[in-house]
């Protein structure tokens, strides 16, 4: 005698997996100024130097937030496309998240870079003089870009 399966309505399905199996996704920008420099920000919740960027809200594409996030954290506007280069598993911030990473060579600053409660400084700096307490993941990140290092699965 065969099993009968009980099907659920995928509302249903797809709302139990939102919650049981929810997946995060956040965006950071590679931003170089014309000298190849990189724009890198300091968080006032965490120490070190990182990408500009942040989470994807529900219902906005990826691009969309990283024109945001370019905004908010570095009054950076994009004049021309970002380039996807690649796509990261973040576990130290869960088991479900992921980061996308773009390389940005075409922008205008759009205003002064904002000094907020959230970022408390930012700029451009080579990539053979950064920060000292720039983080690991940003430092990889940034091999990996200039051909330096071989692309990870893991931010």
């Amino acid at each position: 005698m065969a099993k009968r399966m009980i099907r659920f309505p995928t509302g249903l399905f797809l709302a139990y997996s939102r919650f049981t199996r929810g997946m995060t996704l956040g965006v950071r920008g590679a931003v170089f100024d014309a000298d190849g420099r990189i724009l890198l920000v300091r968080h006032s919740y965490v120490p070190g130097w990182y990408l500009p960027g942040g989470g994807v809200e529900p219902g906005e594409a990826m691009g969309v937030a990283l024109d945001r996030e370019l905004i908010e954290e570095g009054g950076i506007a994009l004049t021309g496309p970002s380039r996807l280069f690649g796509l990261y598993w973040n576990a130290r911030a869960s088991p479900r998240d992921h980061v996308a990473l773009y390389v940005c060579r075409d922008w205008e600053q759009a205003r002064p870079p904002p000094r907020t409660m959230e970022i408390v400084d930012s700029g451009f700096f080579p990539a053979e003089a950064l920060p000292e307490d720039t983080t690991d993941a940003t430092r990889r990140r940034l091999a990996e870009i200039a051909g330096d290092a071989e692309p990870a699965a893991e931010w």
